[in-house]
């Protein structure tokens, strides 16, 4: 499943059968766990580079950013 389309398509499924409660579980985990990790990396490249203002940022840059123990 691909974490932002698990619950649309898992509430698709549902009517047309029966959806195993473990399957339903995993979508909706599946979807928080991918919420909390890109919230946490995006603050992260936000924090340093909102200070980083006017400079055009690479990915190595992005990377170094996310890696910054700030």
């Amino acid at each position: 499943m691909i974490p932002f389309t698990s619950p649309m398509v898992m509430l698709a499924r549902i009517p047309f059968g029966v959806v195993p409660a473990w399957q339903l579980i995993l979508s909706i985990s599946l979807l928080a766990i991918t919420f909390v990790f890109i919230t946490y990396f995006s603050a992260k490249i936000y924090r340093v580079g909102i200070l980083m203002y006017g400079k055009k940022a690479s990915f190595k840059d992005l990377y170094k950013w996310i890696k910054s123990k700030k």
